[in-house]
């Protein structure tokens, strides 16, 4: 099933005059997007509400509502999940990303109805599943599937759970100090087990037990630095940062962490073209089967941009500017190298995005050979909503690429 949209299509002005990030929504939304609760869907949905607040176009909201709705049970009750072919004996964070959509949706939809309630019924599903029944370590961090991945912490998992659960605290229980704690544990461990203190990069996830194959037996941590599993990290810090409460004495904890690996990714950004390998560990850039990522060089881009514009920064010495700079390079890059127009058999000029790798996760030894040796997609929707989010970004500040 696909939501197509041709009035859309028939939209499309030239390249000179069309933003790229509504040309690339406006580009997925007219190829069709299936409509699941998967994460990778619910990311592109993140890019289309940055659209959507951008534009104020209800084109975006209308596709958002759509897609959405299609997921929804329509006849929820109080013993059966809000969403169609839920299974309650799967627990993994991949699970709750489609929530951030739904609270957006949640506060467009003002005035009390069956709709808004039925957007509420399914948010607090799902924060209940987060806080509730998803497994913890013995140190109270997410597993971040069960039971595949027993007392193992992903970077990839805080994107999936943390802004939505962030935001649904933010919405309903605003004083709840105890949540806010437990989100601040959840980078807390992270950072303990994950964090280089060199290179001021982070590994890919951590096994509390140490048992994984693949677990350091001192700190649990994975072998390597896979690109998108930091940007999922980056992209998570910067979106919790804009809604815990500064107030809060973890604030600020948060931002000298994503402050951290800000410089650490201005440090790794690669000379020549200015976006980040897929394996960024030191001595792996440049070695045979590595190569400049895009879903990865999209995220730092974003989560860079969407920084210096929320001020983190502020009485640390640093320039935000030379941040800027780095992340105007990088989606230089990205509109040159990524970006590709096609030409249909009607003129319509949609244009697509290239170099994203398909997947990553921990199921083996997690070396360098596994990460190099998956494909990359073309019009990956975990590629496509971080380039739009920086878009978002790179338009509204009226930036120029380098």
């Amino acid at each position: 099933m696909h939501f197509l949209a041709p009035h859309l299509l028939l939209a499309l002005p030239s390249a000179a005059a069309k933003p790229y990030s509504t040309w690339m929504a406006d580009s997925q939304i007219a190829r069709g997007v299936t409509p699941t609760r998967w994460y990778t869907e619910a990311t592109f949905y993140r890019g289309v509400e940055a659209v959507a607040n951008l534009t104020s176009n209800a084109t975006y909201l209308t596709f958002l509502t759509q897609s959405i709705n299609a997921i929804l049970s329509p006849n929820t009750t109080s013993s059966s999940p809000p969403f169609k072919g839920w299974d309650l004996t799967d627990h993994q964070l991949d699970n709750i990303r489609i929530g951030s959509p739904i609270l957006f949706l949640l506060q467009t939809t003002h005035s009390p109805n069956p709709r808004q309630q039925q957007l509420h019924a399914a948010a607090t599903f799902l924060h209940t599943q987060l806080v509730q029944s998803q497994p913890r370590t013995a140190s109270g961090g997410f597993w971040h599937k069960s039971p595949k991945y027993p007392n193992q912490m992903w970077l990839d998992g805080l994107f999936m759970a943390l802004p939505f659960y962030a935001s649904y605290v933010s919405l309903f229980q605003p004083t709840n100090v105890t949540a806010w704690d437990d989100i601040l544990l959840q980078f807390s461990l992270i950072e303990a087990h994950c964090r280089n203190q060199t290179s001021g990069l982070l590994k890919h996830g951590y096994d509390e037990s140490r048992v994984a194959v693949w677990a350091d037996p001192i700190t649990g941590a994975s072998p390597l630095v896979w690109i998108r599993a930091q940007g999922w990290y980056f992209m998570a810090l910067v979106d919790v940062l804009e809604i815990f409460p500064r107030s809060h004495p973890g604030w600020e904890r948060l931002r000298g962490w994503w402050v951290d690996l800000a410089r650490a990714l201005r440090r790794e950004q690669d000379g020549g073209s200015g976006g980040w390998w897929l394996v960024m560990d030191s001595g792996y850039p440049g070695r045979a089967g590595n190569y400049i990522e895009s879903s990865g060089t999209a995220m730092y881009t974003y989560g860079l941009l969407k920084g210096v514009r929320m001020g983190l920064f502020m009485g640390d010495g640093d320039d935000a500017e030379k941040y800027v700079d780095v992340a105007r390079r990088a989606y230089g890059l990205m509109i040159r190298k990524f970006v590709t127009t096609t030409t249909t058999t009607t003129g319509d000029g949609l244009i697509n995005w290239e170099g994203t790798v398909k997947v990553g996760s921990l199921d083996g030894r997690g070396d360098f050979n596994y990460y190099t040796g998956i494909p990359v997609a073309q019009n990956s929707l975990i590629g496509i909503g971080p380039f739009i989010l920086a878009s978002v970004d790179m338009e509204r500040a009226n930036l120029t690429p380098m």
